[in-house]
């Protein structure tokens, strides 16, 4: 199904390799960069990291919208994916939890008769039914907006006032090219080479923002690249979801991820 491939594909705003910040930092909260400190690196300090307390996000790329939780200290995420409705008019929204190795979805479709149903519970999926083992997300890493790669690729970085800051991203190589979908990169050749972006830091040192302009490339319009990371320390923590809450998967759901 088409519009479940879509779904899956905004996953690729959530690859989570993003460098890590100073390890001296006290856990939770980074001191504020001073007006004299390089403002690509206090950009890439601000990332979130492995001892980040758990904190929200939402995201736009090409593909949809997401938003969720991220929990490094249990090695978890909920994400929460909307696709636009595809050619026969499908809506997918689905979800899915995961903490380690293990993860659980929801999915509704919505727009056409006869679709599939699912219980709006999270169902347990067993690894080993799935042919593809990307067809899933997974957890690697608190940086699942892949702001870190992205500003690492940034070729000028201005600090515009307290936490606000602008500049330009090279997308066309490296990790900044594996953020975006497959062959957007090479799609947008030498524009590629000069994506303006902006980008805000929370008080706290946490990053809180990314937003690229990405140019049209080929029959894909502009579109704009958003990263939001918010309420860090304050987001409640993940955890296995128990009782009437879960089930397992049924078959059908391996039919749908395995198509």
């Amino acid at each position: 199904m088409g519009t479940v491939a879509a779904v899956l594909a905004a996953t690729t705003l959530l690859a989570g390799c993003g460098p890590k910040s100073d390890p001296a930092a006290a856990p939770g909260t980074r001191p504020a960069a001073s007006p004299s400190a390089d403002p690509k690196q206090a950009l890439l300090a601000a990332v979130p990291d492995e001892r980040a307390g758990a904190f929200r996000f939402t995201g736009k790329d090409s593909s949809g919208d997401m938003s969720g939780r991220i929990d490094p200290a249990a090695k978890a995420m909920e994400l929460h994916m909307v696709a636009p409705p595809d050619k026969d008019g499908i809506t997918a929204k689905m979800s899915f939890l995961i903490i380690e190795d293990r993860v659980w979805m929801k999915a509704k479709f919505s727009g056409h008769p006869g679709l599939p149903k699912f219980p709006d519970k999270w169902m347990a999926l067993d690894p080993a039914k799935l042919t593809d083992a990307d067809a899933v997300p997974s957890y690697d890493g608190a940086d699942q907006g892949n702001a870190g790669p992205l500003l690492d690729a940034a070729t000028s970085v201005e600090q515009q006032g307290p936490g606000k800051y602008a500049g330009f991203i090279d997308v066309t190589g490296g990790e900044a090219a594996k953020a975006l979908d497959d062959g957007e990169a090479a799609a947008l050749g030498e524009a590629g080479r000069h994506v303006p972006f902006t980008a805000q830091v929370g008080p706290d040192g946490h990053l809180t923002s990314l937003v690229l302009s990405m140019p049209a490339a080929g029959k894909r319009g502009a579109y704009r690249y958003v990263v939001n990371y918010a309420d860090y320390g304050s987001t409640p923590k993940i955890t296995v979801p128990t009782g009437s809450a879960a089930t397992k998967a049924p078959s059908l759901a391996y039919e749908l991820l395995n198509s």
